[in-house]
């Protein structure tokens, strides 16, 4: 009996489904838009195509006459590179403490509560204290987005620590091995692939601090344009702003899998990421 649950689309099928509803937000959107031009031609609310590619012309291509640099690729630098210093840091950290706290009993006795706790903090709450602390500068950004990911990979990491086979540990142990030859060998490649997950699965939190982050204290960066142009309504860079971000962070969560896929084969084997 054929069932739905069962059912693979072929590839042409499957592509085409997948952009289906690219397609659909589009027309609604030009329908949207053509009606309220209508109305009022001056309409900032939802603008039209060309206004979307004369502002993409002016912010992408042409040099902007105060900072002497194409804005939008003047932007996505400085994103990009805060956002690639704390995503770095918080997978160094997030696998030092995943692997500590999943292996080592007496660390998790002692900090597990510790990092569960710091995992349930929302980070925007602590925004101004991070501000007051370590000034309005480049690091008070990276620690925010430290503190909102860095717990939450150890925590996932600790878990995937733990559902490692006893059996394996007890036979590096019979064979002599030492708890820290154990977790070299043993723990350490096993986790390395949940590590790139985990990463892929933290990106989206992580825009959304380096986003607030920028509108708040930023003198370059996507959030800081986005909230810089917004008190004159300019959806024409907005919104294209919008898009730009979510083509980044795709193409980097597309890239993780990638690399996971080349580096882990073994363990995408039976996956489809």
């Amino acid at each position: 009996m054929k069932r739905l649950i069962n059912f693979q689309p072929p590839r042409l099928p499957a592509l085409m489904l997948a952009l289906a509803p690219f397609v659909i937000v589009f027309f609604v959107y030009v329908g949207a838009s053509n009606a309220r031009l209508e109305l009022n031609p001056n309409d900032k609310l939802l603008p039209a195509m060309t206004s979307f590619v004369s502002a993409i012309q002016r912010m992408g291509f042409e040099v902007d006459p105060r900072s002497g640099a194409v804005l939008l690729w003047l932007d996505t630098a400085s994103s990009l590179q805060r956002l690639g210093i704390a995503m770095g840091i918080s997978a160094a950290i997030g696998l030092v403490f995943g692997i500590a706290l999943g292996a080592i009993p007496v660390f998790s006795a002692t900090f597990s509560s510790f990092v569960a706790s710091l995992s349930l903090i929302p980070p925007m709450a602590i925004l101004p204290i991070l501000f007051i602390c370590f000034g309005l500068g480049e690091l008070a950004k990276v620690v925010l987005m430290v503190i909102g990911i860095a717990p939450v990979i150890a925590r996932d990491l600790q878990g995937r620590v733990l559902e490692i086979p006893r059996e394996l540990l007890i036979k590096a142990q019979t064979l002599g091995a030492s708890s820290w030859q154990i977790v070299l060998r043993v723990v350490l490649p096993l986790v390395l692939p949940r590590l790139l997950e985990a990463v892929r699965l933290s990106l989206g939190a992580a825009w959304l601090f380096l986003i607030a982050a920028e509108a708040i204290a930023a003198t370059d960066g996507l959030g800081y344009r986005i909230f810089l142009v917004r008190r004159f309504l300019a959806m024409d860079v907005i919104l294209p702003y919008v898009l730009w971000i979510t083509v980044l962070a795709y193409a980097f969560d597309r890239l993780l899998a990638l690399v996971g896929r080349l580096a882990f084969p073994w363990h995408y084997q039976e996956k489809r990421v």
